[in-house]
């Protein structure tokens, strides 16, 4: 599988990453034997970047990849974890996560940090959970609400860790893409991390992030099926984590007629859709499953015509002059 830096960094990704949300029991519950096959699976089909963070499933994924990846020559796979959220233990624990999105027990609560005290704590931690000795990629993570922290406190904290040598890239990961064009042209970050707005669905990166990031930032795009929209449009789908309108329903319908008339499977052109842009450099897809890992990377193999692009663009369903893929 192909491999790209991000940035101006010495750190390389593959162009398939993993997210690791899945293996925090994001919805519902995946056991030790399944995560492993996996991971075991994502190593097979030649994956080598590998994404998480403390706040899915209060870190169960880090200590999940973590277990795999240490038996491996550390040289030859990139993780990257983020920070903003400490987890902190609760004296007296009871229920669940499950309003936060996983189905894990809530042995701790999470606080808000993006100061640089913060930051090392959270980085300290999820060292521990992963049993490495160093991170190669770390983001700041949805600081939507906290921007103005993590830029005075959060990213200077980042860039002397990068500079010292203790992570090798730095980044800010987002649902949203005009704060990360702060990022991209306020700082000297080296990737950011979108989700779900640079899609089939959503175009929402074209007009300003993906332009500001071309001229060095790599983007590592998340969310290509929006949730799962792209992935088996009907009623009841669900689109950035809530059930989908009428209208969207049917926009991932007519996607999908559209794409079965070359023989292309919906999902495979949405997997694919975001490599037309020279600034994105990875596409991250979470997968709680072995089946899920190696469907991933046939989507990405899989041959698609340029003529599917030019009708997509000709029905309307993607902006004029958005870069579509030619990949060989």
């Amino acid at each position: 599988m192909r491999s790209t830096r991000l940035g101006r960094s010495g750190v390389a990704v593959t162009e398939l990453a993993f997210g690791a949300a899945a293996l925090g029991n994001l919805h519902t519950p995946v056991d030790d034997e399944s995560a492993a096959a996996t991971m075991d699976a994502a190593w097979e089909a030649g994956i080598r970047y590998f994404d998480t963070a403390p706040h899915y499933g209060l870190g169960l994924p880090e200590s999940r990849l973590g277990r795999p990846l240490t038996g491996r020559p550390r040289g030859s796979f990139t993780v990257s974890t983020k920070v903003g959220r400490l987890l902190e233990p609760v004296d007296h624990p009871t229920g669940d996560d499950c309003a936060q999105g996983f189905a894990v027990p809530a042995t701790h609560c999470r606080i808000w940090d993006f100061s640089a005290d913060g930051l090392l704590r959270s980085i300290d931690a999820s060292l521990r959970r992963l049993g490495l000795d160093a991170l190669d990629v770390v983001y700041l993570h949805d600081p939507d609400d906290h921007l103005e922290q993590a830029l005075s406190e959060g990213y200077p904290a980042l860039e002397r860790l990068r500079s010292e040598g203790v992570v090798g890239a730095i980044g800010a990961g987002m649902n949203q893409s005009a704060a990360l064009t702060r990022f991209v042209t306020e700082t000297d970050v080296d990737a950011v991390l979108l989700a779900g707005r640079y899609t089939l669905l959503n175009h929402e990166a074209i007009g300003h992030l993906l332009p500001a990031a071309a001229r060095g930032t790599s983007v590592v795009i998340g969310g290509v099926f929006n949730s799962g929209l792209l992935a088996a449009p009907r009623p009841g789908a669900t689109y950035d984590y809530a059930p989908a309108s009428a209208p969207l329903v049917q926009r991932a319908v007519d996607l999908q007629a559209a794409t079965e008339r070359h023989g292309v499977a919906l999902r495979a052109a949405a997997l694919q859709f975001p490599f037309g842009h020279p600034a994105v450099t990875s596409v991250l897809v979470g997968a709680r499953s072995a089946d899920e890992v190696r469907d991933a990377a046939a989507l990405l193999s899989q041959p698609l015509p340029t003529a599917l692009w030019n009708d997509l663009l000709a029905a309307g369903h993607l902006p004029t002059g958005v870069p579509t893929p030619k990949r060989i």
